[in-house]
């Protein structure tokens, strides 16, 4: 009996992490779509965040933006990511993927600022330096 009982416990469980908590809209932004758009998202409000000047001069309204670029509009944004949200894992590996294309772009452009930072420094070094010549 004790066997049984646990049984369908389990049987319970796994049925109900199966449901859906809400049902995926008609409209839904497809996955690799949607990180994308977060991904832009978490730069515009980090550049908003930095120097907000930069976009206003510019005329850019973040979400207008991104509703324009990826042809969307604000309800099927606003579905998706509730959607995206009720499934934690997945929206959670959606994040991890947006977090490792920001380190990356970060790390890519670290570097390019060393580059150039050191041929500037190179650059400054061989104009202080008397150039050699066979006769001296």
């Amino acid at each position: 009996m004790k066997f049984k009982g646990l049984y369908i416990f389990l049987l319970l469980c796994l049925t109900a992490c199966g449901e859906e908590v809400i049902e995926q809209p008609e409209n839904l932004i497809p996955e690799e779509k949607m990180t994308a758009i977060l991904y832009d998202l978490a730069i515009l409000n980090a550049a908003d965040g930095t120097n907000p000047s930069v976009l206003e001069d510019r005329g850019i309204e973040t979400m207008s933006f991104l509703y324009q670029k990826y042809e969307i509009d604000s309800a099927q944004f606003v579905d998706s990511d509730i959607y995206y949200a009720s499934k934690p894992l997945q929206y959670q590996g959606m994040y991890e993927r947006i977090e490792a294309r920001i380190k990356k772009v970060k790390k890519q452009m670290e570097d390019e600022r060393k580059r150039k930072t050191d041929s500037i420094k190179k650059a400054a070094e061989a104009k202080q330096s008397p150039v050699k010549t066979d006769q001296e």
